[in-house]
């Protein structure tokens, strides 16, 4: 099936918080008690990121909703500051966050890559340490490992580059 792209809209948001709370149960079944706690990602941020242009949704031929993201042009005020590494350049870059899929669905961190990439060519992302699956993905896909960055709580994430220039 080809999956196309548009951005969010506000009556979206009931199927975005799904996969949310979906992606939310993989975390927790394979392992990963301590990201997206708390409530987090809210309503709130998802709607901000939808009046912001920043939210994005991957959608199956049928018009099924399979994914969501926020598609952030730089900067990334917790990008800033990186430790025990370095990014791969300075140049511009667009951040993939809060990305979550159906569980049933397959190949979507690689569609959504694709897609960003075709979009930006220069790529950050980060995730928590605890979330295997996520940064087998992000290294499966080719992303190189930069460091830690801090987010604005303080949380440690481990960050990553991807550029196609």
């Amino acid at each position: 099936m080809k999956r196309t792209f548009r951005k969010g809209r506000m009556e979206d948001v009931p199927r975005i918080m799904w996969l949310i709370d979906e992606a939310r149960g993989i975390m927790r079944s394979s392992g990963n008690l301590n990201q997206w706690i708390g409530g987090y990602p809210s309503v709130e941020t998802i709607v901000n990121d939808i009046n912001n242009g920043h939210c994005y949704l991957c959608v199956e031929e049928d018009g099924e909703i399979i994914a969501s993201f926020a598609f952030i042009p730089c900067p990334e005020p917790t990008y800033k500051e990186i430790y025990e590494g370095q990014w791969l350049d300075d140049e511009p870059y667009y951040v993939v966050h809060r990305l979550a899929s159906a569980a049933s669905s397959h190949g979507v961190f690689n569609d959504v890559m694709d897609y960003c990439l075709g979009v930006a060519g220069n790529l950050r992302i980060d995730t928590h340490r605890d979330n295997v699956i996520m940064r087998h993905v992000i290294e499966r896909y080719g992303f190189t490992y930069c460091g830690i960055i801090y987010l604005l709580d303080g949380a440690e994430r481990l960050a990553y580059q991807k550029s196609s220039r």
